[in-house]
């Protein structure tokens, strides 16, 4: 377990979460020895060594390891410097792929790449080009392990807090002190000794040189201790040894750096170094005792002894802990030092080891491992995924074998079905799985849309494996997988394709539409598997390349926290499971058709089955019955790589309704607040009959809070398509106040539950804010209240007696003030926690200052059935493929215009004369209101020509009083050519009476279907919602940044989410087309001009670099023709 208050230096990592016992040292001066040195020795001193002293900028691009993808700051200093070495921490320069650039004393800046990182210490080496330094005149700091002793004054010189200089007093206090614990299930350095003096360094100063009087190095800063002013300090004699290796193996290289290899031998175990009153009472013998003091130091004062052994290892089921080290080839050890230097010499070999248990001496020979076998050095991307053989480090804190296959990030397709990062994949599609290849050999088995089964154990709960349903992505959301591969030559982690290109993964998935009943239908009866999330798992995403983020924050925050994410989770937890491949083909029908015909034998047994089941439904009411076998449950699940339209979750839970149900196709009704956005995955589950299967988003209004979802009715099989059926739509005559309804939903048990409730307003106006980052809100509606329902997180129909349904019961999201509350984190960073509601798990962002919110609704029925009407007709709009069969979907006509009602009494106070209050009283005798214009959507045709405050009066000479009169007037100018689709209103403003024609704008039910990621930001055309703030930036609009990654260029030099970018290199970047033309002339590691503006219309200009090796540019688009999302490259670095 690790101390809350100790932390790696630089991170500002999350620190465990249980106290150790570790608080056993006193923190007093120890006795001053003789030190001459004065301030000018001190001076003279810094004066050399600051200018050898850099900013190391490091970026995570991956998680790997025990480590995130994340950007931050910290220190390194010279070497070397005709070779150009920094030493610096193991924790800054990675396990995993990392992008860094060091910053000398002038502003020199270089990029540096890592040549080594101990596999256990926490130290390693980044090299630049010395050549490249050309202003500045610099020294290499010597390194001098052995001027370390108690009572030393020292001076940390470094990055501390993220300044650029800063130079931090103390005095070495303890040369023996254990290694720092930081977390449980991350990085620790172990077997050896830290020192510890009272300098209270923090963030940024990891990787400083610990300098005496001389300016010579005598430790390396590597973390601290939060609760005091306690840091801890590396001996430096293993680092010593690693750049002499360094130094000699690069003697034989002229032109470039080629990698070296540093020997280093383990027995896969951690020992402490025990006290001998310890030791005593673990059982060794006074004769044993009285010859190892004899034997060391008169200042010894204790021995090694066994604290853990992993499985698997050299020392597993040779040694226990307890067991007291005594002596290694007939040698007495006591120091971590000398143990490490025979085990790094022999490698390969076996070694003698004596040792005590309990008062009994035993003699073992263990085989010294190669500790850089069991260092991974490469990993499986698939889906976000980030999969590599568990290290040593991870194997020693979860006591696991090495080389297990371990998630370092879930990324998409593995989180949404449930598994948490840190779990060890033991069994995949049925097979078992011991290693990465084995899971490779597995996954290029399977097409895309495939859902098998997976099971796994976790550390937190090691003795049980979970079992959980994943499913394949079918739309092409992520590149196919890739190996990455460490070249130790250059320190990049270099990409293969992880299948051949005739794999069955690599497949288009129209081609395996055709097989998406048969694997839906046979899998359907274990997705119960896949409901095992733990609350842990959804914070987990936030980590890795896959985490998104929609903050903008000043770029030193940024660098100097662990990673947060915005929008993981709203509505309730759910598993995801990722839809099977629409059908691309007209022969799918018949193909079906045959299959059912095959399977009438079956059907009447399974039908009288299914009946039998469902006799426990006698009780439920009449209006349950009738409707339940039309209620459906949603599970949707949007891809972090395409957060596209400020969606603000990445899972979603809600109840839609069955509006169309045929042979060919099955449409559902949901709101808006559980598909948002048209790039999801979506799962169907139906009340009526116990399957799942996937569904695609076919139409989003554009202004009422409802969506359109088709399933494929052929994959509920026979049996499934006999019991569901489509509701039966009541849009007139409209509810009325007082009129009794039943509201009718799903409970999490797919049971239908129902209450009779009385309508207490059937039309209040909705009056839905903007939120923080802009998303989809419901304008321009009118709901039903009733007077009891279930709550703000159940939604389903409200129907009559008869059970025909009157309006979708719909879940709405705004957001409201927070209350301020005190968090104490000892950081400065932007975190991302996540608390429990009834929807869910909701997002609180520090640094927001507002929280997400659901409330339900009643959304009339008529708004639903015009767009089917529409739909079943023949639409006029373009086509699109569903089922396999291509259908003109419908375009609307809207007025962009933002409106809300005022009373009639307000309005004439602003001067409405009495012969229109008349008019409008005798229009609508109940609401006694008139419309007013809240704002014109920018970009509108009608932007520029209405106004904040103007009163719509009459539209073509008919008074106005609600918005479904707007709605109807727009719907006329489809039936009428002569006005250009144009209104002729009337409006009232500032007392006057204008007449004005006004355009209306033609809308699809797509949404967004183009997405750009560039240097790690998703960029789109600016959505409705952005256009509803009510401008547009004058440098030709730009296009909109909606999300950024953690570990991308963007994050490392701070342009974050939620503005516009106009301008690159000075070429104006107005759409998306522009904007992909001018990021193609951009070369790798370029730097970039950027101009973007905020949007509060803050201007801004940043540069970044360029980095295509780890994130190359790409394009997502939707394709009617096939409907999937398909994955283009626009520009990669080619590694060959």
């Amino acid at each position: 377990m690790g101390d809350p208050s100790e932390r790696l230096g630089s991170e500002g990592l999350d620190s465990g979460v249980s106290a150790k016992f570790d608080d056993l040292c006193m923190e007093i001066d120890p006795p001053f020895q003789g030190n001459a040195a004065t301030a000018e020795d001190w001076r003279k001193s810094l004066n050399k060594v600051v200018p050898a002293v850099v900013v190391l900028r490091t970026t995570a691009t991956r998680a790997f390891d025990t480590e995130s993808a994340f950007a931050s700051s910290a220190t390194g200093f010279v070497v070397d410097k005709r070779r150009g070495i920094i030493l610096t921490n193991r924790h800054v320069v990675k396990p995993g792929p990392v992008v860094a650039e060091a910053m000398f004393l002038n502003r020199e800046e270089v990029s540096v790449h890592p040549i080594y990182r101990d596999p256990v210490h926490d130290f390693g080496f980044f090299r630049y080009d010395p050549s490249a330094i050309q202003f500045l005149n610099y020294e290499e700091i010597p390194l001098a392990p052995e001027a370390a002793y108690v009572g030393l004054e020292i001076r940390v010189v470094g990055n501390d807090s993220g300044e650029k200089v800063s130079i931090l007093a103390g005095t070495i206090a303890r040369l023996d002190r254990d290694a720092p614990v930081y977390k449980k299930d991350g990085y620790n350095d172990f077997n050896t000794f830290y020192m510890q003096a009272a300098s209270g360094t923090k963030g940024g100063s990891s990787g400083s040189p610990v300098i005496d009087w001389e300016g010579k190095a005598v430790a390396l800063n590597a973390g601290s201790k939060s609760s005091s002013a306690s840091a801890f300090f590396l001996p430096l004699e293993r680092v010593v040894r690693a750049l002499r290796f360094l130094q000699t193996g690069s003697e034989t290289y002229v032109d470039k750096w080629k990698a070296v290899s540093i020997p280093r031998g383990t027995l896969q175990v951690t020992f402490l170094h025990k006290g001998f009153d310890e030791t005593r009472r673990l059982g060794l013998r006074s004769e044993t005792e009285q010859i190892v003091r004899h034997a060391s130091p008169a200042s010894e004062t204790g021995m090694l002894v066994v604290e853990s052994v992993v499985p698997g290892g050299p020392g597993y089921k040779h040694l226990e802990p307890g067991d007291v080290l005594v002596r290694v080839n007939g040698e007495v050890i006591t120091q971590f030092l000398k143990l490490e230097t025979i085990l790094d010499d022999s490698i390969n070999s076996n070694i003698e080891l004596q040792i005590e248990r309990s008062g009994t001496s035993k003699s073992l020979t263990l085989l010294v491992q190669d500790l850089h076998s069991i260092t991974p050095d490469y990993f499986l991307q698939v889906s976000g995924a980030v999969i590599h053989p568990l290290s040593y480090q991870q194997a020693r804190n979860f006591r696991f074998h090495c080389g297990l296959v371990y998630v370092a990030d879930p990324g998409y397709m593995l989180f949404k079905a449930g598994v948490p990062r840190h779990a060890i994949i033991k069994k995949f599609a049925g097979e078992e799985i011991s290693c990465l290849d084995e899971f490779i050999s597995v996954l290029s088995k399977l097409s895309r849309g495939a859902r098998v089964p997976l099971e796994y154990i976790s550390y937190v709960d090691r003795h049980r494996r979970k079992s959980v349903l994943v499913t394949v992505d079918r739309h092409e959301w992520y590149a196919p997988p890739q190996i990455y591969t460490r070249d130790n030559s250059t320190g990049l982690w270099i990409a293969k394709p992880a299948f051949q290109p005739d794999s069955l993964f690599l497949s288009s998935g129209a081609k395996d539409a055709g097989n998406l009943a048969s694997r839906t239908t046979s899998l359907s009866d274990e997705h119960v598997c896949g409901g095992h999330v733990s609350e842990g798992n959804n914070q987990e995403l936030v980590d890795g390349v896959t985490s998104m983020e929609t903050n903008y924050e000043d770029s030193s925050e940024c660098i100097s926290h662990n990673n947060g994410s915005d929008g993981v989770v709203k509505k309730r937890r759910v598993d995801d499971l990722s839809t099977d491949e629409s059908v691309a083909d007209l022969s799918l029908n018949e193909s079906q058709e045959t299959k059912l015909e095959k399977s009438g034998a079956i059907q009447d047994d399974g039908f009288m089955d299914y009946q039998g089941a469902t006799a426990a439904t006698a009780n439920a009411s009449f209006t349950e019955r009738v409707i339940e076998s039309t209620l459906v449950m949603f599970e949707v699940h949007v891809p972090p790589s395409c957060m596209l339209d400020g969606v603000h979750s990445q899972q979603f839970l809600g109840t839609g309704v069955i509006i169309y149900h045929s042979q060919d196709m099955g449409l559902v009704a949901v709101d808006r607040n559980t598909v948002a956005v048209s790039s999801s995955d979506v799962l169907l589950s139906f009340a009526a009959f116990p399957i799942e299967i996937p569904g695609e988003v076919v139409f989003l209004h554009p202004v009422h809070n409802y969506a359109l979802v088709s399933y494929d009715p052929s994959a509920l099989g026979p049996v499934g398509a006999s019991v569901v059926r489509a509701a039966e739509l009541l849009p007139e005559p409209a509810l009325s106040r007082g009129d009794s309804v039943y509201l009718v939903g799903l409970s999490r048990s797919l049971q239908a539950t129902s209450r009779k409730s009385v309508v207490t307003n059937p039309s209040a106006a909705l009056n839905i804010g903007s939120a923080e980052n802009p998303r989809y809100r419901a304008t321009n509606m009118e709901v039903i209240e009733l007077d009891t329902d279930f709550g703000g997180s159940f939604s389903g129909v409200l129907t009559d007696e008869q059970g025909r349904v009157k309006a979708l019961w719909g879940s709405f999201s705004t957001q409201k003030k927070k209350k301020r509350r005190k968090v104490k984190t000892g950081k400065r960073r932007n975190e991302t926690i996540f608390t429990r509601t009834p929807k869910g798990y909701q997002m609180l962002k520090f640094g927001s200052t507002s929280e997400d919110h659901q409330f339900v609704r009643g959304i009339p029925i008529y708004a639903i059935s015009q767009v089917l009407d529409k739909i079943i007709s023949g639409a006029n709009g373009p086509p699109l493929l569903i089922n396999g069969v291509k259908r003109p979907m419908p375009l609307l006509r809207i007025l962009e215009v933002e409106l809300y009602p005022t009373l009639l009494s307000k309005a004439r106070s602003f001067g409405l004369s009495d012969a229109w209050i008349q008019a409008l009283v005798k229009k609508d005798p109940i609401r006694r209101q008139v419309l007013r214009v809240k704002g014109c959507l920018a970009g509108s045709k009608a932007e520029n020509l209405l106004e904040q405050g103007d009163m719509v009066l009459a539209i073509n000479k008919e008074p106005v009083t609600r918005f479904h009169d707007i709605e109807n007037a727009c719907q006329a100018l489809d039936k009428s050519n002569t006005n250009d689709g144009k209104l002729q209103m009337t409006i009232f403003r500032q007392g006057r009476e204008i007449e004005l024609l006004v355009g209306t704008d033609v809308r699809d039910g797509n949404g967004t279907t183009r997405i750009v990621n560039w240097c790690g930001c998703i960029v789109q055309d600016p959505h409705p919602a952005v256009r509803a703030l009510g401008f547009l930036p004058q440098e030709g609009h730009g296009v909109y940044m909606a999300r950024w990654c953690n570990g991308s260029p963007v994050h490392r030099y701070g342009m974050y989410a939620l503005q516009w970018i106009v301008e690159i290199n000075g070429k104006p970047t107005p759409d998306l087309d522009s904007f992909v033309n001018v990021t193609k002339e951009l070369e790798h590691r370029e730097f970039v001009r950027v101009k973007t503006i905020y949007l509060n219309g803050k201007p801004r200009v940043l540069t970044l670099k360029q980095d295509l090796h780890y994130w190359p540019t790409w394009e997502l688009r939707f394709n009617p023709d096939t409907a999937i999302w398909h994955r283009s490259v626009i520009k990669a670095l080619n590694c060959s």
